[in-house]
């Protein structure tokens, strides 16, 4: 099992990622995402819009478990992170948790 705050910190540091709920979804329908990462407290409607797109898209979502300020703290931002789309996973192995 990988520690998932570590891979996301890493893929913070080393690869490209956005942050926010409509540029996750925009990645979802446009299949321009490797995996899609939404907060725990994520509003109910969005996070099945989500989930909704990215099983269109075969894109891979995971639900973190903990909430928007924790999901922000882990990327290093000061403010909460609803939704985070991986671009490029960079130096970290967070692409396992999709396997997962």
């Amino acid at each position: 099992m990988i520690d998932v705050n570590k891979a996301i910190s890493t893929t913070a540091k080393t690869g490209k990622i956005l942050f926010g709920a409509n540029s996750a979804l925009k990645s979802a329908k446009t299949r321009k995402a490797k995996l899609i990462i939404v907060a725990s407290n994520c509003p109910q409607k969005i996070r099945e819009d989500i989930k909704y797109y990215c099983k269109l898209s075969k894109v891979p979502v995971s639900i973190y478990k903990g909430n928007s300020l924790d999901l922000g703290a882990v990327c290093g931002k000061p403010f909460e992170v609803s939704a985070l789309t991986i671009k490029e996973p960079g130096d970290s192995d967070i692409l396992k948790i999709a396997e997962a």
